[in-house]
This record gives structure tokens, C-alpha cells and sequence, in this order.
């Protein structure tokens, strides 16, 4: 099945994430932190909106899913925190700020940014989308949204 996307910059989804980070009170997005993020974000955007935040495939890696490009960016901070960009132009967040994506984003942070790196790669090790991809190969966004749609709470 081919999704449309909502063709958000998967960096700019990145830089929005690592915003919400406060180095000087220990809140740290390491780039394993910030995989698992990506990966939660990308499975309740598709689930809600049926169509993909990001373009990038997330890769079943050995430590649980990874954007490679954001990865790779990020691995020289090795397992510290990121320090968010704050050279960001007025405006960089104008297409996530109150809209539905940006409110995902917020609630997938609100969830899931209170745990630790390592406790969100053992949940994602726990997850059938990880789980069921062969390592190193793309995971496929069908799994992604059927096991995300179940963990949606009716409202």
C-alpha cells in the first residue's frame, strides 16, 4: 500500500522534539531517545491521520527502530544529550504549531518523552512492528499503523 504523506522535513520533526528538551534540568534526548520518539510520532500520525508524518523509513536496527539520516546526524553526541538548535528562524515550527500534527507530536511527548532511552527501546522491542521486521530492513508502515491504531484510546 502506498500512503500519502505529510511530507514534514523528518529533521524538522527532530529539531521540534529536542525543543522540548531542558539540558540544564537533566532532560536529555540521547539520538536513541530521540529514534524511539520518531518512531512513536511516525506510528500515531499514521494511525490517526492514515497518511505518513514523515517520508523516511524507520530501519529495525538491533537497539529497536532508527531513521538513519537523523542517526547519523546525531551519533557524534555518542549516548549524551542533544543540544536542541537555537538558530532556528522565526517560524521554523509554523506548520506544527496548533495543528493536529504538532498536537500528536505534543502527546506522543507528553507519553513517552518521560522515559529513558533504554526504557523505550525495551518497549519497542516488546512491539510487533520491531519485532516482526527482519534486522536492518525498513519497517513496514502497514504494521506500523494496524499496531498503533490498538493503541489508541477512544475518546
Amino acid at each position: 500500500m502506498k500512503y500519502q504523506s505529510h511530507n514534514i522535513d523528518v529533521f524538522k520533526v527532530a529539531d521540534y522534539i529536542l525543543c522540548k528538551s531542558s539540558l540544564d534540568i537533566g532532560d536529555n534526548i540521547t539520538n536513541l531517545k530521540l529514534q524511539k520518539l520518531l518512531y512513536y510520532c511516525q506510528g500515531f500520525v499514521l494511525a490517526i491521520t492514515g497518511k505518513t508524518l514523515f517520508a523516511d523509513d524507520i530501519l529495525a536496527w538491533e537497539h529497536g527502530p532508527v531513521v538513519k539520516v537523523v542517526y547519523d546526524k546525531y551519533k557524534c553526541y555518542d549516548g549524551y544529550g542533544i543540544k536542541p538548535n537555537d538558530d532556528l528562524p522565526e517560524g521554523y515550527f509554523d506548520d506544527l504549531n496548533d495543528t493536529e500534527i504538532g498536537q500528536i507530536i505534543d502527546e506522543v511527548w507528553e507519553v513517552y518523552g518521560q522515559y529513558s532511552a533504554w526504557k523505550l527501546r525495551n518497549m519497542t522491542h516488546g512491539e510487533a512492528p520491531w519485532r516482526e521486521t527482519m534486522k536492518n530492513q525498513a519497517i513496514s508502515l502497514s504494521k506500523m499503523q494496524s499496531f498503533f491504531k490498538t493503541r489508541l484510546v477512544d475518546e
